[in-house]
């Protein structure tokens, strides 16, 4: 079982950068592909990044890659989001997921995560 808060959202304009953290309980969040996603209002919920177990391997999706950064750091039991060069269109509820298989390869598909976070709000103004 792992549980999932994520925090570091807010207001910022256009060209910002803010960094979101997601703090994991469960003492096999260290063996877990994790993931960030996003939903902004009135549109589905879609994929952001991941990053494997180790943190050897990533995965962004296209709208992001360049500008958002995924890691994270095993002892603290923690992912991060760095997100630069930020966009009024990047503006939505952000959510931290973890797949409960262990060592698998990051992926894009919401299906494959079983834990999720309740979400952390990011605004972005032009």
């Amino acid at each position: 079982q792992v549980q999932l808060v994520e925090s570091g959202g807010g207001l910022l304009q256009a060209g910002g950068s803010l960094r979101l953290s997601c703090a994991a309980s469960g003492r096999t969040f260290s063996s877990c592909t994790m993931g960030w996603f996003r939903q902004a209002p009135g549109k589905e919920r879609e994929f952001v990044a991941a990053i494997s177990w180790s943190g050897g391997n990533t995965y962004y999706a296209d709208s992001v890659k360049g500008r958002f950064t995924i890691s994270r750091d095993n002892a603290k039991n923690t992912v991060y989001l760095q997100m630069n060069s930020l966009k009024p269109e990047d503006t939505a509820v952000y959510y931290c997921a973890a797949d409960g298989d262990i060592a698998t390869m990051p992926t894009s598909i919401s299906d494959e995560y079983d834990y999720w976070g309740q979400g952390t709000q990011v605004t972005v103004s032009s």
